[in-house]
This record gives structure tokens, sequence and C-alpha cells, in this order.
């Protein structure tokens, strides 16, 4: 049975990635929402029929850096092209019918400039759509009844520095964190620790651990350069494959809102282990 280290865990890194599967924003605090971190995932790359875009089939969309600021600014990490500035908050626009693994909801078209610039980027017919306040995706496909963003199910993805030094430890090349695309990052624990926690607590906010995060191909894309290889998904198959998928972080919901700071503490309010010593004790 692995123990659980319960002090000196913390926050050691947070992200944001305002545009699924383009490039994410290292963040040193955050407002948190019910949808995820303030401005993450709320727009999406989609074909001109509404269907999303992901590095999965564009593998060039690991290119597109996107800043946050006064606007969102996109640029292309090749320099190809000038940089695209938005409105960061956008206000109604023309509405579409966007589908995301199954689920078909309405968006904002944030028009022909933006449309042309990413075609051009890509190399395919492409456009840039925002999530307006107003729609409602549900969570993991209706399986919670809270909002979610353009995040394929779940809102937030949390994983700890000791299983990507556990992982990188059994790989000839070492790899990023940002090939996992983790919104939460802890340190201090043990490797894989996170897979036990049910209910965690960062600075003041709760968060359930809900499910564990099955992993797709882009874990084996180089961001910086959209190569796709072998690795690390083809070490993480030999210990990390269970029920026909590869498990590699956590998802979360959030029990309310705040603010989260990079050196935030993590508390462990409840994990599997405790449910196996209540049994025990019975």
């Amino acid at each position: 049975m692995r123990e659980i280290m319960t002090h000196s865990l913390e926050l050691s890194s947070l992200n944001t990635y305002p545009i699924k599967s383009a490039g994410g924003v290292a963040l040193s605090q955050s407002q948190v929402t019910a949808r995820g971190l303030l401005h993450d995932r709320r727009w999406l790359v989609c074909d001109r029929n509404g269907e999303f875009l992901t590095q999965r089939t564009l593998p060039k969309m690991a290119l597109i850096q996107v800043e946050i600021g006064d606007t969102l600014r996109l640029s292309m990490s090749d320099n190809a092209y000038a940089a695209l500035e938005l409105p960061l908050v956008p206000t109604a626009a023309a509405p579409m019918r966007v589908e995301v693994w199954g689920d078909i909801c309405m968006a904002w078209s944030m028009g022909g400039a933006a449309a042309q610039w990413l075609s051009d980027a890509l190399g395919v017919d492409c456009q840039l759509v925002y999530m307006p306040e107003s729609t409602q995706r549900p969570v993991d496909h209706g399986r919670f009844d809270m909002p979610n963003s353009f995040a394929d199910a779940y809102p937030f993805l949390l994983l700890s520095e000791a299983s990507l030094a556990d992982l990188n430890g059994r790989l000839d090349q070492p790899v990023s964190m940002n090939r996992f695309r983790p919104n939460l990052v802890v340190k201090g624990c043990e490797p894989f620790a996170e897979d036990d926690w049910r209910q965690i607590k960062i600075g003041e906010i709760t968060f359930d651990v809900v499910k564990a995060c099955a992993r797709c191909s882009i874990p084996g894309l180089e961001q910086s350069t959209g190569k796709q290889g072998k690795e690390p998904l083809k070490t993480l198959a030999t210990y990390r494959r269970w029920e026909q998928a590869i498990w590699f972080g956590q998802n979360l919901l959030a029990r309310g809102g705040g603010v989260l700071q990079v050196g935030d503490a993590v508390e462990i309010i409840s994990c599997d282990l405790d449910e196996k010593a209540e049994k025990i004790d019975d």
C-alpha cells in the first residue's frame, strides 16, 4: 500500500489554455470558476461545419502561442505570421453550433480575420469561436450537472511533479510537463499519490478529484516542434495501462470559486487510503 505524504504539499504551477489545443499560458495566480481557470479553453478552433479540431489531427496547433493581456494575442512560434489580437472577453457575435466530443453547443464566431489567420497558419480551412456564459455544456457529457468549457470532459486537470519525474526516470529522453497540459501541478508528494486523492484543498478552494485522465496521442507531440513520437506513451503503457487506456493525471471539479496562487498549500481532505483504513478498523 502506497503511503501518502500529507505535509509540504504545494501548488507549484498554474496553467491556462485559452484556445483548446493551442499553447498554454503559465500564471502566477488565477481566478477559479466552475468552468475552470479564468479564460481556460473558452476558445475553440473548428472547421466550417463547427466540428472541433485539435493537435490529434493538426499537430501544428502546438505552435500557436497565446498571450493574455488587455487582449488575447495569437502568434506562431516560427514567426511565420504577424500576431493576431482579439478581445479577451468578446461581445456578442454571430452564433453558430459547434461539436466537441459529441456535445453540441452554441458559440460565437470570431469572424473572418481570425478564420483567415488560423487557416493560413494551420494550412486548413478553419475558424475560431468563443464560448459565452450563456452556453451550458455539461461536464463529462452530463455526468455532472455543472458547466464545462471546451475542455475534453472536465474543467481542471492536476498532475504531480513526482509522477512526471517517475516517468522521466524511465525514459531515455525526458519530456516536459507541457506534454500533458495540466492546469494544476503539485509538488511534495510521492509519484502517483494523486491517484488516491478524493478531495483536496488548494489555498481556500476545495476540489473533488473525480476521475483519472485517460491519455490520447497528444503527449507524444513535442510541443515546441509539433512532431509526433512514440514516447512517452510507449513507456507509460508498460505501467500505467489498464481498462484499455493509459492513465496519467486526475480530473477535478471545484466546490466554489476564488483565487489560486502558485505556492498555495495543498491539503488532502480525503483519499482512498482513508476509506481502506476505515474498513480495516470496522
